[in-house]
């Protein structure tokens, strides 16, 4: 997926510009081959997407046991689980490494670690363009979770003004950054993407394994901001007769949940990698809930969509616009009742729930696929490495 041709010259910066050329790319994010969680999807999908386009990636990352495979390592504590430090030396290897790999662009995906503040000076300093996609999610709400998020984005705001774009998921959290002072100019939105060839509707057979005539699934990591308590509560309250909830993710709360809602009809699985089975588990899914308090745009919300699963999921971050007219848009403000509601609606109404199946598949086909995505991030490196090329054009 990774590689550094040895065929390449110096990048050309004449009069015609780098495009000429194809376009090398220091890509800054999360190995692949690290824990299943969005950032993680992100950063694979993106990078085997960019190469089989025909770009170069370059990939940087914190994991030491990936740094023979033709991607940089760079060293770095783990502080909190999605908080990530840079050691001494970190800015001046990745400075170094950029020169030697001779790259054209560089993409940060956020949040990578605090040497994502220091980006921008570094490709100032070597004359190539850097580009940012702005994962922390947020909600525009006086809750606090929504104040805590404010706080962040405005932590941000500075360092991302440094950047020649921003990438953003929706209009929502692009206002947001120009509230806080980042540039309009610099901000793009493309939303994040899935594969809707791969994840499809189709059968499966794992409802078998779990018992039950219907399977309601939540799937993602479990930290408290995710909300799981309350989806767990409501179908306890509301008992639909013949469901039954799979719980796919694992973080902090897991064990936590797993005690307080022990019961026959309610399955933890911890974390679940494989994209296989991931699949599986969706295709036979008769809905998909995301009460979460504070989201981005969730990979996995797509991709239960694009397998043609119902969804109910709470209007924060940019999800609201995603499945108005083709899901279930619960109110993080009354979460707790419109979950009781979806549980049961969805339960005593299968139809229903095949018809929002079949609407989410289409709303993903239409705005939210990984081709769209990548021909959209790869006109904008394109567009940047032309004009850096041109700036450093012998007489520009």
């Amino acid at each position: 997926m990774l590689r550094l041709p040895d065929t390449r010259g110096p990048a050309s910066h004449g009069t015609d510009g780098p495009s000429q050329e194809r376009i090398r790319v220091a890509w800054l994010g999360h190995h692949p081959d690290g824990a299943g969680d969005g950032l993680t999807t992100y950063t694979r999908e993106m990078t085997r997407g960019l190469t089989a386009r025909d770009l170069d990636v370059v990939l940087f990352h914190h994991d030491r046991s990936h740094d023979l495979d033709g991607s940089v390592a760079l060293r770095a504590w783990r502080i909190f689980d999605r908080l990530t430090v840079e050691r001494a030396g970190s800015r001046r290897r990745l400075e170094s490494a950029l020169r030697e790999h001779d790259v054209d662009v560089v993409h940060v995906s956020l949040l990578f670690s605090n040497l994502a503040l220091d980006v921008p000076r570094v490709c100032r300093r070597l004359g190539l363009p850097s580009i940012a996609t702005l994962h922390a999610p947020f909600d525009v709400r006086t809750t606090w979770w929504g104040g805590l998020s404010r706080v962040l984005y405005r932590l941000y705001s500075r360092p991302l003004s440094g950047y020649d774009r921003v990438i953003v998921f929706g209009e929502a959290q692009r206002q947001l950054l120009i509230d806080m002072g980042v540039p309009a100019g610099a901000l793009v939105v493309i939303p994040n993407g899935v594969d809707v060839h791969s994840w499809s509707p189709g059968p499966s057979s794992l409802r078998q394994r779990f018992g039950g005539d219907r399977l309601f699934t939540f799937m993602g990591r479990l930290g408290a901001e995710k909300n799981v308590d309350k989806l767990l509560q409501a179908f306890r309250d509301v008992d639909p007769p013949g469901v039954r909830l799979l719980i796919a993710g694992g973080g902090k709360e897991r064990a936590r949940l797993e005690r307080r809602y022990a019961s026959e009809r309610i399955t933890f699985l911890g974390d679940v990698r494989q994209h296989e089975d991931r699949v599986a588990i969706l295709r036979a899914s008769d809905a998909f809930f995301l009460p979460s308090l504070i989201e981005g745009l969730s990979l996995a919300l797509l991709e239960a969509m694009a397998c043609g699963v119902a969804v109910a999921a709470t209007d924060v971050g940019v999800h609201g616009d995603v499945l108005r007219g083709a899901g279930i848009v619960l109110d993080p403000m009354r979460v707790e009742a419109d979950l009781r509601l979806a549980i049961r609606t969805l339960a005593d109404s299968p139809r229903l729930g095949r018809e929002l199946g079949r609407a989410a598949r289409r709303r993903v086909v239409s705005r939210y696929s990984l081709d769209a995505n990548l021909d959209r991030v790869v006109s904008l490196y394109g567009s940047l490495v032309q004009v850096s090329g041109a700036a450093l054009a012998p007489g520009a």
